[in-house]
């Protein structure tokens, strides 16, 4: 059981009277715009758990997630307030499909209205703004443009494009429901093996109606349809304010000793990608 109106109320969004597309647009906009792609536990070294009750807590006291977190805890909202919600086994790919298609290192969410489905994702990092049809187009959101089209791996299943400046190239899910409890081996593995991306490099985004903010390593960015700014963040103290300004992470619960070794974790890391 999760609670609904305190959920709303961090989205700032009214209890809708029925599940409706417009309240599901609304929805999705809120959710990438106030709860932030964050992968702040990981470098820690904190379990996190994928149980949508518990991911939902974790935005209630101002945290965000990965994949896993933020797409489970708004199927749970979705769920509970009416909405036909299936969860997918997903995978991030290149260009070309893996021949043994998802791997399952993430979770796609579509959502049953007026007769079609739509992919729904509020954890696809700098990825969509407002929900995409499962009909092959082209699609442009800000200033990205997605594509969507048939799998030509999985029987049934769905490839989603980024856009050329995404951080990465596809999306492939297969169409049969899941349960969330079938992504927890991969979650486990991604989210504490010092081989893992998300424990390697600290991440945080924010997707905006006119693109997105992120925020990897030291390494603050922001594309818009302008072009993209970026800026190097070379001191603790400016690095934990852009946490606390820009993605809104409360950090109550990160002493200063664990600041002091996260801060030279990234910088370590920084280091060794960029060498200054």
């Amino acid at each position: 059981m999760i609670d609904v109106d305190r959920y709303l109320a961090v989205l700032g969004v009214a209890r809708p009277g029925a599940p409706t597309a417009e309240a599901l647009w609304e929805l999705h906009r809120a959710h990438v715009e106030r709860i932030p792609y964050e992968t702040l536990d990981n470098q820690l070294g904190r379990r996190t758990s994928i149980d949508p009750a518990e991911s939902v807590a974790r935005f209630l006291r101002g945290r965000g997630g990965y994949c896993f977190t933020l797409k489970g805890g708004f199927a749970a909202l979705l769920a509970a307030l009416g909405y036909d919600v299936t969860l997918h086994v997903a995978g991030v790919q290149d260009e070309v499909e893996d021949p043994d298609g998802p791997g399952g290192d993430h979770l796609a969410l579509t959502v049953g209205l007026d007769g079609e489905r739509w992919l729904v994702d509020v954890g696809l990092a700098g990825g969509m703004y407002e929900p995409l049809p499962l009909r092959e187009g082209t699609y442009a959101q800000g200033p990205f443009t997605y594509g969507m089209a048939p799998s030509t791996v999985v029987p049934g299943g769905w490839r989603f494009t980024h856009d050329p400046r995404g951080a990465f190239d596809t999306m492939v899910f297969a169409p049969e429901p899941v349960e969330m409890a079938s992504f927890e081996p991969k979650h486990v593995e991604l989210s504490t093996s010092p081989e893992s991306g998300f424990v390697r490099v600290f991440q945080a985004q924010l997707r905006e109606a006119k693109g997105v903010v992120m925020l990897r390593g030291c390494v603050l960015r922001r594309i818009e349809a302008g072009g993209t700014e970026e800026r190097v963040i070379d001191a603790a103290e400016d690095w934990y304010d852009v946490l606390a300004d820009v993605f809104h992470l409360n950090l109550d619960d990160v002493d200063a000793s664990e600041r002091a070794r996260l801060w030279d974790h990234v910088r370590t890391e920084h280091r060794r990608r960029y060498g200054a």
